[in-house]
């Protein structure tokens, strides 16, 4: 008898907590809600999801110039190929941003749905929507650049100092790596 009491309770918990977890037209209503409050946010990420790739090539591309483009023709070369950059984040942004939005309710969304409550997910909504989080959203910029400039000050030394040591232990495996690859596939090609 006590066994099926226990095994009652239990069935009865389980099914109480998917109803709390199960997708209703409610919950549907509130995290397409909670995604169109996340828009900026969606946004964002569709833009450093675009601008990786340039900046991986601008890093590339600033080393190869300094390297290989005579000094007199480098930063307009510099130039010219930051401008081609830009031009990929104009014409690649909307596309990215569009797929992004698009793909964020059927992505976010069921994670949503089945891991909170409708009275979770309305808290949610109820914070993103509320006059202060916006305040205190509109103040991350100022923030970010307060903790910053505070931190700059701060570690600046230390890590001038780390960054410089770091250059030169580079620069010298870059050399030994230079000269070890010129001395015997120099004489390798000329068959000496």
């Amino acid at each position: 008898m006590m066994k099926t009491i226990v095994l009652a309770a239990a069935l009865a918990f389980t099914a109480h907590a998917s109803a709390q977890t199960a997708s209703t037209p409610a919950k549907k209503e509130l995290v397409a809600k909670i995604l169109k409050a996340q828009q900026p946010g969606i946004e964002q990420m569709a833009r450093r999801v675009t601008e990786a790739p340039a900046v991986q090539l601008l890093q590339r591309a600033g080393a190869f110039v300094q390297q290989r483009v005579p000094a007199d023709k480098r930063e307009a070369t510099f130039r010219d190929v930051q401008s081609e950059a830009k031009k990929y984040v104009d014409e690649t942004y909307p596309l990215v941003r569009e797929r992004a939005l698009k793909l964020a309710p059927s992505a976010v969304g069921p994670i949503l749905e089945e891991k909170m409550t409708e009275d979770e997910l309305r808290q949610v909504l109820a914070v993103l929507e509320s006059a202060a989080w916006r305040k205190y959203q509109g103040l991350g910029g100022e923030l970010d650049k307060a903790l910053g400039e505070k931190l700059v000050a701060e570690v600046k030394e230390q890590v001038e100092g780390r960054a410089r040591t770091l250059g030169q232990t580079i620069g010298r495996k870059l050399d030994s790596a230079a000269a070890a690859a010129s001395g015997p596939a120099s004489g390798a090609a000329t068959g000496k």
